[in-house]
């Protein structure tokens, strides 16, 4: 999921902590089809001004694996469109912000979110979802550009997300882009691709120290077009075998039956590792075509469970949060990972 040429808006994925109460460190990353996927999505602590005021208690819901959080830039957004009178507009965005989502990691304050984060949910009896972002060259110098520094300091901020989680439950999906970024046009080749193989193989094996963190490594999406073995080899290289499994579809839009059928086959050449899917916005499918940035008409896909009815799929999970921007796309847009309240309320309004 490579990006479009243009600089990134990257800032890192900034976890500010104001009075005491994480803000949402959000980012993401998109695909395209016709085998040039895309990544665009940055974080942006921007829509969490406001601090402790904004949580309104989110109920944990019955039967749910994953952590509902009080503090992501969706229900940040609720509580100031209540604060304004705007309550039909807040009730239609709860769609979003009531349902778990993932808590993502980058350059700044990942281990101090990664800790109170997980502490939060481990009090409210949930596991948490995080995504690691960090790794370095990331998104080929585009919207989501940035990362460690170099494979030293990497190393050091994975081991310190890994020791800020303890023996807490937590689900982590592992860098998005970083190993199908390696079998495309990106440039992570030769040595620099031999590193990355590297980096991934040591966090699964930090995170997995913790003996209650699942951990699924990226694997791209169905229409960023690899050859599934190539991308199997990738994989191992990076750690596969003592990762849980391996994520697909992540801040992309495919429907959740082709991401089944893609990770399948994926799954067989790796002799039946199991994967999660990313339905956050799914719900319409792709729009096609080169469409991966902001695409209108698109909807928020199946909630987020571990009820999945499909054999080998672990989980639908919202791992890009809905109503963030992929990007200014050339039109002008929010910059990457900035919460988007008109596209928000698009993606809840059409999965009526």
């Amino acid at each position: 999921m490579h990006g479009l040429g243009r600089a990134g808006a990257l800032r890192g994925a900034v976890g500010a902590l104001l009075a005491g109460v994480v803000l949402a460190a959000v980012s993401g990353c998109s695909g395209s089809d016709g085998g040039e996927p895309r990544t665009g999505s940055a974080p942006s602590a921007a829509g969490a001004a406001g601090g402790a005021a904004a949580g309104s208690g989110f109920a944990q819901l019955p039967g749910q694996a994953f952590y509902v959080s009080d503090r992501t830039n969706a229900a940040h957004q609720v509580s100031a469109l209540r604060g304004q009178g705007r309550t039909a507009e807040a009730d239609e965005l709860l769609r979003i912000a009531a349902q778990p989502s993932s808590q993502w990691l980058g350059e700044q304050g990942a281990g101090e979110i990664a800790e109170q984060v997980s502490r939060r949910a481990a009090e409210a009896g949930r596991t948490a979802v995080f995504v690691a972002y960090d790794i370095p060259h990331r998104d080929c110098g585009q919207y989501s550009a940035g990362g460690a520094p170099d494979a030293a300091a990497y190393r050091a901020w994975i081991t310190g997300v890994a020791q800020a989680l303890g023996d807490r439950k937590a689900w982590v999906v592992l860098e998005p882009d970083a190993v199908a970024h390696t079998l495309d046009t990106c440039g992570i080749k030769g040595d620099l691709a031999a590193e990355r193989y590297g980096l991934l193989a040591f966090a699964v094996q930090e995170l997995k120290k913790n003996p209650n963190a699942r951990v699924y490594l990226d694997a791209g999406n169905p229409g960023w077009a690899q050859d599934p073995e190539e991308l199997a080899t990738a994989l191992r290289k990076s750690g596969i075998a003592a990762a849980d499994g391996f994520a697909v579809n992540v801040a992309n839009f495919y429907d959740t039956a082709r991401n089944a059928a893609y990770g399948a086959r994926l799954s067989a050449a790796l002799g039946g590792k199991n994967f999660v899917i990313d339905t956050s916005r799914s719900g319409n499918g792709a729009l096609g075509g080169d469409s991966w940035c902001n695409p209108p008409g698109r909807a928020l896909g199946e909630r987020p469970t571990t009820e999945t009815g499909r054999p080998g799929v672990d989980a639908y999970l919202w791992i890009k949060n809905p109503g963030e921007s992929d990007g200014d796309c050339g039109r002008g847009e929010p910059r990457a990972g900035e919460f988007w309240l008109p596209y928000a309320l698009g993606l809840a309004q059409a999965a009526r």
